[in-house]
């Protein structure tokens, strides 16, 4: 079985279809009609059905399609590239080129294909950020057919978006609704240029609703099972209402053509961006400065929570609002600005709609209670790593109960992996620390919510560990800190 990839739609590249039609087979003859027997009995609904019928999407798309566009990039290939590509080949192919060929082939400029929407009558479109990056000309393509040239007004990599301005008056515009009150089940549309066939339309059913994906921190996608291939990036989601909810941008395959996943970027954050974008030409984010890790039911055990909810701090960026209101490594929050954390996605996707220099106040779960916290809320940095956050060993020495064999962790190690203190682990026997997944290598930065300074520490806290049940200990792998659940006494 293939692995299940996760596809930005990308803009229409080249793409070449065979068209089957259906085959039909040959009529049988039908059999005489033998007597039947009366149905038996049954009993009537007490109520009438939740669903009656299907809705009819024509006047819908008569209305809104017109403000639905194309939009066609060109990406000119840099002359330079082609001469740095020429110096990477073996001499032989170089001298081969220069003879016989005339220097390398020249390469053709990309050309690429997408959908948007039109927000303004004077000419803003909104679209994806992946369909228009790096691309040198622009176009957008109504549905009257003008082709208009299209500006850059500003676009934003980390929410998938794109502003456009093309110089036009009295443009068709889509109605702009709410994502918030979209309901799961609920009925949606889809108009785009799925693999370049204009103002196609497909329609199916909101799956889910604030769905995070691997690689988007900050979007709480919309999850559907409408069509949707290449060529539909930036095009609008309508609810029955012809209100633009979402904007079609992802989805999930094994072949990167439709499967029954795909996700829309919600409607309520695309105009935050828009705003944004409009007035300054990038979008500002709230940051809190931590690496937080979903709590399974044995940290939940380990923690003492009732259940498995917030998100568990496993890192604290140094000199970060967290770090500044007081935040601390296994720290769970539970609430913050007001929004129960029920899963450790909510916490950035939260965080990232907040203003920066805004207090707020937060309640984390600490040494088995609640404590009430407030924090400033700083602007994300533009370095990934701080925006994702979030001396001489000695001889090796027991573990104890856990299974490991450890020593003490050089300066090196410790600046590395961006701890104060902590211990190598040199060897994992059987035990509990294997059956967490301790590796090799990995810093052991804290046991059951007291931090291992040294070897003589770690025996200290592992001398006063309980015979069963499960404790947390924290890890530091790669510069990576994690918590994980050991459970002693099995």
């Amino acid at each position: 079985m293939g692995m299940i990839q996760h596809y930005l739609l990308p803009p229409l590249l080249a793409v070449g279809l065979v068209i089957a039609g259906c085959g039909g087979s040959e009529q049988q003859p039908a059999p005489a009609e033998q007597p039947q027997a009366a149905p038996p009995t049954q009993a009537q609904p007490s109520s009438q059905p939740l669903v009656t019928g299907l809705p009819d999407f024509s006047a819908l798309v008569e209305k809104e399609g017109p403000a639905v566009v194309n939009i066609s990039t060109v990406t000119h290939r840099d002359a330079s590239d082609q001469q740095q590509q020429m110096e990477q080949l073996p001499e032989f192919f170089r001298r081969f080129f220069d003879e016989f060929g005339g220097g390398m082939p020249e390469q053709e400029d990309v050309r690429s294909l997408g959908s948007g929407f039109i927000i303004s009558s004077d000419g803003y479109v909104l679209t994806n950020n992946h369909v228009v990056a790096d691309a040198d000309e622009i176009v957008v393509r109504l549905q009257d057919r003008r082709e208009l040239d299209a500006e850059l007004v500003g676009a934003d990599e980390q929410s998938d978006l794109a502003l456009l301005k093309v110089e036009a008056s009295d443009l068709p515009v889509v109605n702009i609704g709410s994502s918030e009150n979209l309901k799961v089940g609920e009925w949606v549309l889809a108009i785009g240029a799925p693999f370049g066939f204009d103002s196609s339309v497909t329609a199916g059913i909101v799956s889910a609703k604030g769905r995070s994906l691997p690689s988007d921190n900050y979007v709480p996608f919309i999850q559907t099972d409408v069509a949707i291939n290449p060529g539909n990036s930036g095009g609008p989601l309508f609810n029955l209402n012809g209100e633009v909810v979402g904007i079609n941008s992802q989805i999930i395959s094994r072949s990167g053509g439709y499967m029954g996943l795909s996700f829309a970027i919600p409607m309520d954050m695309a105009m935050d961006v828009v705003e944004q974008l409009k007035d300054t030409g990038k979008v500002s984010r709230g940051w809190l400065g931590v690496l937080v890790q979903e709590v399974d039911r044995d940290l939940a055990e380990s923690f003492g929570l009732e259940r498995p909810m917030g998100a568990l701090v496993a890192q604290v960026v140094e000199g970060s609002p967290a770090a500044a209101g007081g935040l601390q490594p296994g720290d769970v929050i539970i609430e913050f600005d007001g929004h129960q954390i029920e899963r450790s996605g909510d916490l950035p996707k939260i965080v990232g709609t907040i203003k920066p220099d805004s207090e707020v106040a937060l309640t984390v779960m600490r040494d088995g209670g609640k404590k009430d916290l407030s924090v400033t809320v700083g602007e994300l940095p533009e370095d990934p790593r701080l925006a994702a956050a979030g001396g001489g060993g000695s001889e090796s020495a027991q573990g104890g109960v856990l299974g490991l064999q450890v020593r003490d962790a050089s300066a090196a190690e410790l600046a590395r992996a961006k701890a104060e203190s902590g211990v190598v682990v040199a060897k994992v026997e059987e035990g509990p620390a294997r059956a967490a997944g301790v590796r090799n290598g990995d810093i052991l930065v804290s046991l059951n919510n007291q931090p291992v300074k040294d070897i003589e520490a770690l025996q200290d806290i592992v001398k006063s560990l309980p015979e069963q049940g499960t404790v947390p200990a924290l890890v530091n792998r790669g510069g990576n800190a994690r918590f994980i659940a050991l459970k002693l006494g099995q």
